[in-house]
């Protein structure tokens, strides 16, 4: 009993230094040196050295070869990374499932992954003839209206090194185990008003998705296929995913802005879920 209470007694004195590096202070600073940190926890430097150690053998916690200024580590941040794309998920499940009810259509949540798209979870439409799932699939984000909700609080310097690298990937670049579809991936996007062409299409498009709140596509990615994606934000505004919806074109009709708002009112749901209060 004296030994696990002088473990957890460790544990706590581990996250308050772990804590103490991740306040603005330590931020901003690049980093924060053990006297400093020693302060801040009020115990002694030794001790908050050898505390420090242990959590950068840990990967914890990264030393500045330079300053000797340490920080929060790679891990703790891949961790992290993890831990929220794991709640996302978690979180999604229930939106996706009611989202494919109300629409009676395939709806999927995507990341941004490596500069493209990837779709983390499908939820497939209740009618027999119906998209197919995307799960696990990488899609070129330019190619996509996910892609667009996704990029659609980027600034311009950033959009433009991204596009100068991904603007003309091709429409699937990663299959996963997507099941055949009866729809075929075009090769390039059928001739629209505001198809993405070059960077300022980019730009002018991604200015109306942020004017709607939602994105579309008609037949871009798959003959015969029109799709509506929103951004979903989280608890710091940022855009952490994109819900969207895909249908055949045939059964949309002239309803696609339509589907656009529901799924928007859908992403805004999940947002709020996320801790989003924008």
């Amino acid at each position: 009993m004296q030994g696990s209470r002088r473990n957890s007694a460790g544990l706590a004195r581990d996250i308050e230094v772990l804590e103490v590096l991740g306040r603005p202070e330590a931020v901003q600073a690049g980093g924060l040196g053990v006297v400093r940190i020693a302060t801040l926890v009020g115990r002694d430097k030794t001790v908050v050295s050898r505390t420090l150690a242990t959590l950068g053998e840990a990967g914890l916690v990264d030393r500045d070869p330079d300053s000797q200024a340490y920080r929060l580590g790679s891990r703790l941040y891949a961790l992290a990374a993890r831990t929220a794309e794991g709640a996302l998920a978690w979180n999604a499940r229930g939106h996706l499932k009611h989202l494919a009810q109300v629409t009676r259509e395939t709806a999927h949540l995507c990341v941004l992954r490596g500069g493209n798209v990837l779709t983390l979870l499908s939820e497939l439409s209740p009618n027999r003839f119906h998209t197919t799932g995307w799960e696990g699939v990488t899609t070129a984000a330019w190619r996509t209206p996910s892609g667009r909700a996704l990029l659609s609080d980027w600034d311009a310097g950033s959009l433009g090194v991204w596009y100068a690298e991904h603007g003309h990937d091709e429409g699937v670049l990663e299959a996963g185990e997507r099941a055949d579809s009866t729809f075929a991936v075009l090769e390039q996007p059928s001739p629209r008003p505001n198809s993405i062409t070059d960077l300022d299409a980019l730009v002018a498009e991604l200015r109306r998705v942020r004017e709607r709140g939602y994105a579309t596509s008609d037949e871009e990615l798959e003959r015969g296929v029109v799709a509506a994606s929103a951004p979903v934000y989280d608890f710091t505004s940022r855009v952490v995913a994109a819900l969207n919806v895909s249908a055949p074109k045939e059964r949309i009709g002239a309803q696609l802005d339509k589907l656009g708002r529901i799924v928007a009112g859908a992403a805004r749901d999940l947002s709020g879920a996320l801790g989003h209060t924008g």
